[in-house]
């Protein structure tokens, strides 16, 4: 799967904790879908071509947003031990500001 990094684009934090600051070394990405399911603490997580994600998560999640300004190669690294396809998973080289946007539901209660 093909994914383009938008400079001025939004980057996402899924996880199951309050905070008002991402400690350096935290993982984001700009794929909404993959941070919201990174939330629910799966111990397994895949996705198919078209961008389907499959995972057994079952945390209450939280999702946030990155709040500050921020500049790939300078702020955001790509993961150096990424399983996935390029530009999928970011790390933060330093703690940053985000803002929570939404709580997730447990997804197991949809299933």
């Amino acid at each position: 799967m093909e994914l383009k990094i938008k400079p001025d684009g939004i980057w996402y934090h899924g996880s199951d904790r309050v905070f008002t600051v991402l400690r350096a070394n935290s993982t984001v990405t700009q794929w909404r879908e993959l941070a919201e399911a990174f939330s629910h603490r799966p111990t397994r997580l895949s996705y198919d071509d078209g961008g389907a994600i499959r995972h057994n998560g079952t945390a209450e999640g939280i999702l946030y947003v990155l709040d500050e300004a921020v500049s790939v190669g300078i702020d955001l690294v790509p993961h150096p031990r990424t399983t996935m396809d390029e530009n999928a998973e970011f790390l933060t080289t330093r703690p940053l500001k985000v803002k929570m946007i939404c709580e997730l539901p447990n997804p197991a209660c949809d299933r």
